[in-house]
């Protein structure tokens, strides 16, 4: 079994969801009686392949956090790491926390807590199969790029994903490509990858698995727990599901990077 470590990123300032102090971030709001970051690192704890994982917070939330969290932190398996300026800063900090008897790390946002145990199964599967794999969800909307408030384009969107996290790579291949970004400071850990002249296999994910980014995705994702997939497979429970058989789980696309 291939074993994986797990990188949570919890060290964004929260600007566009109004939180200035660490008690006002979004990754600490409580989510129907749970705070954000403790749904999102339960979806990782205790799977048998997870064997190491990290919360990456701001150095100014390190002391706040350990003492509000103590409770949890007591019977959670998990180490903490002062993050960076920015985000890619944050995971090579944390990159080097990793234990070199690890095969595959995996960074997910800690603002992503709805997050199924089956599709963290399901790219942590195709990265072993790959070296690299993120899930994504297809662009359905109408894409238009504008300037000034003015449309220029609309965007063929046949070819367009949404990024979405865990994103997963062979431990070797991410510390290679961090080594190799030199001043960049790419939007996801994917980007850097594909810099780097390597391929990254797409996974099919789901419009669920929602990113926090304001006050209105948290009422969002309120609504979502509800409906979200338990352990068992939503298609096991579908007599026309399609997720069993040679096909399960495999990448939906290739890129060239």
């Amino acid at each position: 079994m291939p074993t994986f470590a797990v990188i949570i990123a919890a060290a964004g300032k929260s600007s566009r969801f109004g939180g200035c102090q660490a008690r006002d971030k979004k990754v600490f709001q409580e989510l129907n009686g749970r705070a954000v970051w403790i749904r999102t690192a339960e979806a990782f704890l205790g799977r048998d392949d997870v064997k190491q994982t990290l919360i990456v917070l701001s150095p100014e939330d390190m002391d706040w956090f350990r003492d509000k969290y103590r409770a949890n932190l007591a019977f959670m398996d998990v180490e903490l790491v002062e993050g960076g300026a920015e985000r890619c800063d944050s995971v090579q900090k944390a990159l080097a926390r990793v234990r070199s008897d690890i095969e595959f790390i995996a960074v997910h946002d800690a603002a992503r807590p709805l997050i199924a145990k089956d599709w963290i199964s399901n790219v942590f599967e195709t990265a072993a199969q790959c070296d690299a794999a993120i899930l994504a969800t297809k662009i359905s909307s109408t894409v238009k790029r504008a300037e000034n408030g003015v449309i220029r384009e609309t965007v063929p969107r046949d070819q367009l994903w949404a990024a979405q996290t865990p994103q997963v790579f062979r431990r070797q291949l991410l510390l290679d490509a961090y080594a190799a970004r030199g001043k960049r400071q790419p939007t996801d850990d994917a980007e850097l990858v594909e810099q780097f002249g390597r391929n990254v296999a797409i996974v099919e994910g789901s419009a669920l698995n929602l990113k926090i980014t304001t006050r209105e995705d948290l009422r969002m994702a309120e609504v979502l727990l509800d409906v979200l997939p338990k352990e068992k497979n939503l298609e096991a429970l579908h007599p026309f599901g399609t997720s069993k058989g040679p096909t399960a789980g495999k990448p939906k696309w290739l890129f060239d990077s």
